[in-house]
């Protein structure tokens, strides 16, 4: 397919967006992330309007994966997906929200009814990845589609979309991350640790899980024996997909669910304190405005 332009004045909008509106690269995920969420909500908000799809808030969930080797981060929902037509709407028009959209689509009192919570709202968070990538690739199937897309681009020449494989509706965003220079470093971005510590930072209270996989070592009994002749023991490599985000606020649970050790801990890694707080003070105010809040 031959490629299109981005239906903007693309090259001065979106080197705009990518030097401009974001000063900190590392919000690129926040930004993925919100938008696989959003995904998410639409199929959840259907699945509650729609019984016979049969799917349930449990079903869904948000996974984050690097490639070192071909270093690339990828985001990838199990959401509503898009079709070819939405992919050019969306994702070929700069500042264009599909979410925002989908809000203003619904009545008010079945948005508060499904309790679903879109977060995108102007259509330029997608485009952070350009901040930290050279290429970005979006493969999607809509749910309810037998055809998939993949939506390709390096910037603000524009972009391709083409028909691909894909298995289950949703949506996979490859970032190809750039390479260091002098003044900026990428390779930050292809390390787990990284990745897990800006999910928790910034999207820790998204309410679908969001998962990784996770090296970990545990030891494992060899046939050798020691000097006192027992079994020696190593370290074996493993790895173990968790559940990075919290996906609840701490204040919003009730208080069987949070020890005090639970908040003290919340303190010193929000406001990076070696020392415990003072006291912890827990307020649930009902009535005509009702609120919840952590002291």
């Amino acid at each position: 397919m031959a490629k299109k332009q981005f239906k903007a004045e693309s090259k001065r909008l979106l080197g705009l967006m990518i030097d401009s509106i974001y000063t900190h690269k590392e919000i690129f995920l926040r930004e993925i992330i919100s938008n696989a969420s959003d995904a998410i909500d639409k199929l959840c908000y259907k699945a509650l309007t729609e019984p016979e799809i049969g799917l349930t808030r449990g079903d869904f969930f948000i996974a984050v994966s690097i490639d070192k080797a071909g270093r690339t981060v990828t985001v990838e929902d199990n959401g509503i997906g898009m079709t070819a037509e939405e992919m050019d709407s969306n994702l070929g028009v700069i500042a264009r929200s599909g979410s925002l959209k989908f809000r203003s689509d619904m009545a008010e009192d079945k948005l508060q009814e499904s309790d679903i919570d879109i977060i995108g709202q102007f259509g330029v968070g997608f485009y952070s990845a350009f901040m930290v990538s050279d290429k970005v690739q979006v493969i999607s199937k809509a749910y309810g589609s037998n055809e998939a897309n993949k939506w390709e681009s390096a910037g603000a020449d524009g972009y391709t979309i083409t028909p691909c494989e894909k298995e289950s509706h949703g949506t996979k965003v490859i970032m190809h991350i750039k390479e260091n220079t002098a003044e900026e470093d990428y390779d930050e971005f292809l390390e787990d640790y990284r990745l897990q510590a800006l999910i928790r930072k910034y999207s820790d209270y998204i309410r679908y899980p969001i998962k990784m996989d996770e090296e970990k070592s545990r030891p494992v009994e060899t046939d050798e024996l020691d000097e006192k002749g027992n079994k020696k023991t190593r370290y074996e490599i493993y790895t173990e997909n968790i559940t990075v985000n919290s996906m609840v606020p701490i204040w919003q649970r009730s208080k069987s669910e949070v020890s005090d050790d639970d908040c003290r801990k919340f303190y010193r890694e929000k406001y990076y304190d070696t020392e415990d707080p003072v006291c912890v003070i827990r307020v649930n105010a009902e009535g005509s405005v009702s609120y919840r809040a952590l002291l």
